[in-house]
Order: structure tokens, then sequence, then C-alpha cells
């Protein structure tokens, strides 16, 4: 009976470090990410030669805004949302959740996932003009 419960005591002890390891490491992995949500289309240059809904507001097809040609290019074109932060350009989880940032300047907490270049969104707001 000694030998069950040094086992279980054992085994419960290991269990417990591996689950704060893993939490830590989860938290380490939380980053800050700061960008426009847009969409894939210009954010990827598929119709955009600047990255940017530039060339699609000046045309005026897709929306006089970058929310309105956002949701357009989700919508019509079969984009998804994504966030531009420069040259670099990060796929987002949650689309549903993000829909409400579409052409706004975004602070996004989450982790990034490298092979997809996915981040794996925690929490996001409205990145404040200084």
């Amino acid at each position: 009976m000694k030998r069950i419960a040094v086992w279980s005591a054992a085994v419960f002890t290991v269990w417990a470090i591996a689950a704060q390891t893993q939490s830590e490491s989860h938290q380490e992995a939380q980053k800050v990410f700061r960008g426009e949500v847009s969409d894939s289309q210009c954010a990827l240059n598929i119709h955009s030669l600047t990255r940017s809904h530039q060339e699609m507001l000046k045309s005026k097809s897709m929306g006089g805004t970058a929310t309105s040609c956002s949701l357009y290019c989700i919508k019509n074109l079969g984009g998804e949302f994504v966030l531009a932060a420069g040259k670099t350009v990060y796929r987002l989880d949650k689309q549903d959740a993000i829909r409400e940032f579409a052409g706004q300047k975004a602070k996004i907490t989450g982790a990034l996932d490298p092979k997809t270049k996915t981040i794996h969104v925690e929490k996001i707001e409205v990145e404040v003009q200084r």
C-alpha cells in the first residue's frame, strides 16, 4: 500500500511540474503584435501593388474605406482577415472575433505559430493613434 502511495505522489508531482512548465512556456509565448487588420487579398498583394487598400480606395470599386474594402474582399473574393505589420503579414485565428476590427490599426496579444505565421489571438484592441 505504501508503494502505491509513493508512486501516486511521484506521478502527481511530475504531472504538476509538467503542467506548470507548460503554463509558463505558454505565457512566455504570448507576444504583442501591432498593425492593420486587413484582408489577405490586399495585404498579400493579390490585387494591390502596395499591399494596402490604396488602389482599391482610389477606384472605389470595393468601398470607400479600409474597413469596407476588407469586408468586401472577405465576403466576395474569398479573403480572410490578417494582420499587416509593415512588410510582414500574419494569419489570424478567431476570424469572427476579428471582424469588428477590419480596416483598423490594432494591438493583438497572442502566440505565434512560426510554421504557419498564424497568431492565436488572446486579446485584440484598437491601437490608439498618438
